[in-house]
Protein backbone atom coordinates (compact mmCIF):
# COMPACT_ATOMS: atom_id res chain seq x y z
CA UNK A 1 0.00 0.00 0.00
CA UNK A 2 2.83 2.41 0.88
CA UNK A 3 4.47 1.56 -2.43
CA UNK A 4 1.26 2.43 -4.28
CA UNK A 5 0.96 5.76 -2.45
CA UNK A 6 4.59 6.67 -3.19
CA UNK A 7 4.10 5.71 -6.84
CA UNK A 8 0.99 7.88 -7.08
CA UNK A 9 2.79 10.77 -5.37
CA UNK A 10 5.65 10.62 -7.85
CA UNK A 11 3.18 10.62 -10.74
CA UNK A 12 1.01 13.32 -9.21
CA UNK A 13 3.89 15.74 -8.77
CA UNK A 14 5.45 15.27 -12.16
CA UNK A 15 6.67 18.34 -14.03
CA UNK A 16 3.53 18.88 -16.14
CA UNK A 17 1.12 18.25 -13.26
CA UNK A 18 2.97 20.69 -11.01
CA UNK A 19 2.98 23.20 -13.87
CA UNK A 20 -0.80 22.73 -14.23
CA UNK A 21 -1.34 23.35 -10.51
CA UNK A 22 0.91 26.43 -10.57
CA UNK A 23 -0.97 27.84 -13.56
CA UNK A 24 -4.26 27.27 -11.74
CA UNK A 25 -2.82 28.84 -8.60
CA UNK A 26 -1.58 31.84 -10.58
CA UNK A 27 -5.01 32.47 -12.09
CA UNK A 28 -6.66 32.08 -8.68
CA UNK A 29 -4.21 34.62 -7.22
CA UNK A 30 -4.77 36.98 -10.15
CA UNK A 31 -8.57 36.82 -9.83
CA UNK A 32 -8.43 37.24 -6.06
CA UNK A 33 -5.85 40.05 -6.00
CA UNK A 34 -7.35 41.98 -8.92
CA UNK A 35 -10.91 41.60 -7.67
CA UNK A 36 -10.07 42.56 -4.09
CA UNK A 37 -7.79 45.51 -4.89
CA UNK A 38 -9.89 47.00 -7.68
CA UNK A 39 -13.05 46.22 -5.73
CA UNK A 40 -11.65 47.97 -2.66
CA UNK A 41 -10.76 51.17 -4.53
CA UNK A 42 -14.07 51.13 -6.43
CA UNK A 43 -15.90 50.51 -3.16
CA UNK A 44 -14.04 53.39 -1.53
CA UNK A 45 -15.10 55.69 -4.35
CA UNK A 46 -18.71 54.50 -4.14
CA UNK A 47 -18.74 55.00 -0.37
CA UNK A 48 -17.26 58.51 -0.57
CA UNK A 49 -19.75 59.61 -3.25
CA UNK A 50 -22.63 57.90 -1.45
CA UNK A 51 -21.73 59.68 1.78
CA UNK A 52 -21.91 63.19 0.31
CA UNK A 53 -24.87 65.49 0.89
CA UNK A 54 -24.50 67.53 -2.29
CA UNK A 55 -27.80 67.96 -4.12
CA UNK A 56 -26.12 67.72 -7.54
CA UNK A 57 -24.89 64.18 -6.78
CA UNK A 58 -28.27 62.92 -5.56
CA UNK A 59 -29.05 60.95 -8.79
CA UNK A 60 -25.58 59.37 -8.68
CA UNK A 61 -26.10 58.40 -5.03
CA UNK A 62 -29.35 56.73 -6.01
CA UNK A 63 -27.60 54.73 -8.74
CA UNK A 64 -24.89 53.68 -6.28
CA UNK A 65 -27.49 52.47 -3.76
CA UNK A 66 -29.28 50.44 -6.44
CA UNK A 67 -25.99 48.98 -7.68
CA UNK A 68 -24.85 47.91 -4.20
CA UNK A 69 -28.31 46.57 -3.36
CA UNK A 70 -28.51 44.44 -6.50
CA UNK A 71 -24.99 43.02 -6.72
CA UNK A 72 -24.87 42.11 -3.03
CA UNK A 73 -27.92 39.92 -3.58
CA UNK A 74 -27.06 38.31 -6.92
CA UNK A 75 -25.03 35.08 -6.58
CA UNK A 76 -21.52 35.22 -7.99
CA UNK A 77 -22.27 32.44 -10.50
CA UNK A 78 -25.26 34.38 -11.87
CA UNK A 79 -23.09 37.48 -12.24
CA UNK A 80 -20.49 35.42 -14.10
CA UNK A 81 -23.09 34.09 -16.53
CA UNK A 82 -24.65 37.54 -16.95
CA UNK A 83 -21.33 39.21 -17.83
CA UNK A 84 -20.38 36.28 -20.07
CA UNK A 85 -23.57 36.40 -22.16
CA UNK A 86 -23.60 40.21 -22.32
CA UNK A 87 -20.05 40.13 -23.68
CA UNK A 88 -21.07 37.53 -26.24
CA UNK A 89 -24.25 39.19 -27.47
CA UNK A 90 -22.74 42.69 -27.48
CA UNK A 91 -19.98 41.54 -29.82
CA UNK A 92 -17.17 42.30 -27.38
CA UNK A 93 -16.51 38.56 -26.85
CA UNK A 94 -14.24 38.86 -23.83
CA UNK A 95 -12.15 35.85 -22.92
CA UNK A 96 -13.49 33.80 -20.02
CA UNK A 97 -10.68 35.09 -17.80
CA UNK A 98 -11.60 38.74 -18.52
CA UNK A 99 -15.26 37.89 -17.84
CA UNK A 100 -14.23 36.45 -14.47
CA UNK A 101 -12.12 39.56 -13.69
CA UNK A 102 -15.01 41.91 -14.49
CA UNK A 103 -17.41 39.81 -12.41
CA UNK A 104 -15.21 39.68 -9.32
CA UNK A 105 -14.71 43.45 -9.50
CA UNK A 106 -18.46 44.11 -9.77
CA UNK A 107 -19.28 41.94 -6.76
CA UNK A 108 -16.32 43.10 -4.66
CA UNK A 109 -17.07 46.79 -5.27
CA UNK A 110 -20.68 46.35 -4.14
CA UNK A 111 -19.77 44.51 -0.94
CA UNK A 112 -16.78 46.63 -0.01
CA UNK A 113 -18.64 49.84 -0.83
CA UNK A 114 -21.15 48.95 1.88
CA UNK A 115 -18.40 47.93 4.31
CA UNK A 116 -16.56 51.23 3.83
CA UNK A 117 -19.77 53.25 3.97
CA UNK A 118 -20.57 51.66 7.34
CA UNK A 119 -17.06 52.52 8.53
CA UNK A 120 -17.44 56.16 7.50
CA UNK A 121 -20.82 56.41 9.21
CA UNK A 122 -19.41 54.87 12.40
CA UNK A 123 -17.42 58.06 13.04
CA UNK A 124 -19.38 60.36 15.36
CA UNK A 125 -21.07 63.35 13.66
CA UNK A 126 -19.21 65.64 16.05
CA UNK A 127 -16.04 64.86 14.07
CA UNK A 128 -17.65 66.23 10.90
CA UNK A 129 -18.76 69.33 12.78
CA UNK A 130 -15.26 69.83 14.17
CA UNK A 131 -13.84 69.59 10.65
CA UNK A 132 -16.33 72.18 9.39
CA UNK A 133 -15.34 74.45 12.29
CA UNK A 134 -11.72 74.19 11.12
CA UNK A 135 -12.91 75.12 7.61
CA UNK A 136 -11.94 71.74 6.14
CA UNK A 137 -13.37 70.76 2.79
CA UNK A 138 -15.22 67.44 2.40
CA UNK A 139 -12.14 65.69 1.02
CA UNK A 140 -9.87 67.18 3.69
CA UNK A 141 -12.28 66.03 6.39
CA UNK A 142 -12.19 62.52 4.96
CA UNK A 143 -8.42 62.43 4.61
CA UNK A 144 -7.36 63.86 7.95
CA UNK A 145 -10.21 63.01 10.30
CA UNK A 146 -12.85 60.53 9.11
CA UNK A 147 -10.91 57.86 7.19
CA UNK A 148 -8.17 57.35 9.85
CA UNK A 149 -10.87 56.77 12.49
CA UNK A 150 -13.02 54.55 10.29
CA UNK A 151 -10.19 52.15 9.39
CA UNK A 152 -10.45 50.25 12.67
CA UNK A 153 -14.06 49.46 11.73
CA UNK A 154 -13.40 48.81 8.04
CA UNK A 155 -10.35 46.51 8.18
CA UNK A 156 -11.77 43.40 9.98
CA UNK A 157 -14.78 42.84 7.64
CA UNK A 158 -12.68 43.81 4.60
CA UNK A 159 -10.10 41.10 5.20
CA UNK A 160 -12.83 38.59 6.09
CA UNK A 161 -14.39 39.39 2.72
CA UNK A 162 -11.02 38.98 0.96
CA UNK A 163 -10.57 35.49 2.43
CA UNK A 164 -14.12 34.49 1.57
CA UNK A 165 -13.71 35.81 -1.96
CA UNK A 166 -10.61 33.73 -2.62
CA UNK A 167 -12.79 30.66 -2.13
CA UNK A 168 -15.57 32.07 -4.32
CA UNK A 169 -13.23 32.36 -7.31
CA UNK A 170 -13.60 28.60 -7.71
CA UNK A 171 -16.91 29.34 -9.47
CA UNK A 172 -14.94 30.81 -12.38
CA UNK A 173 -14.34 27.21 -13.44
CA UNK A 174 -18.01 27.07 -14.49
CA UNK A 175 -17.28 29.25 -17.54
CA UNK A 176 -14.03 27.46 -18.41
CA UNK A 177 -11.40 29.45 -16.52
CA UNK A 178 -8.49 27.13 -15.66
CA UNK A 179 -8.06 28.13 -12.02
CA UNK A 180 -7.02 25.92 -9.11
CA UNK A 181 -10.25 23.95 -8.81
CA UNK A 182 -10.34 23.32 -12.57
CA UNK A 183 -6.76 22.05 -12.42
CA UNK A 184 -7.75 19.62 -9.66
CA UNK A 185 -10.59 18.29 -11.83
CA UNK A 186 -8.13 17.68 -14.68
CA UNK A 187 -5.87 15.70 -12.33
CA UNK A 188 -8.73 13.55 -11.03
CA UNK A 189 -9.78 12.89 -14.63
CA UNK A 190 -6.25 11.61 -15.23
CA UNK A 191 -6.91 8.92 -12.63
CA UNK A 192 -5.18 10.33 -9.58
CA UNK A 193 -6.78 9.83 -6.17
CA UNK A 194 -9.37 12.51 -5.40
CA UNK A 195 -8.20 12.55 -1.77
CA UNK A 196 -4.61 13.28 -2.77
CA UNK A 197 -5.56 15.88 -5.37
CA UNK A 198 -7.95 17.83 -3.18
CA UNK A 199 -5.64 17.59 -0.16
CA UNK A 200 -3.01 19.31 -2.32
CA UNK A 201 -5.51 21.96 -3.39
CA UNK A 202 -6.53 22.46 0.24
CA UNK A 203 -2.92 23.15 1.20
CA UNK A 204 -2.54 25.64 -1.67
CA UNK A 205 -5.70 27.54 -0.69
CA UNK A 206 -4.50 27.59 2.91
CA UNK A 207 -1.16 29.03 1.78
CA UNK A 208 -3.06 31.90 0.14
CA UNK A 209 -5.61 32.55 2.88
CA UNK A 210 -3.54 32.21 6.04
CA UNK A 211 -0.97 34.99 5.32
CA UNK A 212 -3.84 37.27 4.31
CA UNK A 213 -5.68 36.62 7.57
CA UNK A 214 -2.49 37.27 9.56
CA UNK A 215 -1.92 40.53 7.67
CA UNK A 216 -5.47 41.63 8.47
CA UNK A 217 -5.04 40.78 12.14
CA UNK A 218 -1.73 42.64 12.26
CA UNK A 219 -3.20 45.77 10.68
CA UNK A 220 -6.22 45.61 12.96
CA UNK A 221 -3.99 45.38 16.05
CA UNK A 222 -1.70 48.15 14.82
CA UNK A 223 -4.53 50.56 14.11
CA UNK A 224 -6.27 49.75 17.40
CA UNK A 225 -3.00 50.36 19.28
CA UNK A 226 -2.47 53.70 17.53
CA UNK A 227 -6.06 54.64 18.22
CA UNK A 228 -5.97 54.02 21.98
CA UNK A 229 -2.34 54.93 22.66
Amino acid sequence: MITDVLHELSGMFSYYNVLLLLQGLGRTLALSAFGCLVGFFMGFLLAIIGNTRTVVLRPLRGIIRIYCFMFRRIPFLVTLMLVFFISQYSGLRFSTFVVALVSVCLIAAAYLGEVIRSGLESVHPNQWEAAETLNFSYLQSLRYIIIPQSMRVVIPPTFSFFIMYIKDTTLASQIGVMELTSASKVLTDKGFSAGLVYATVLVLYFCISYPLSRLGKRLETKIATARYR
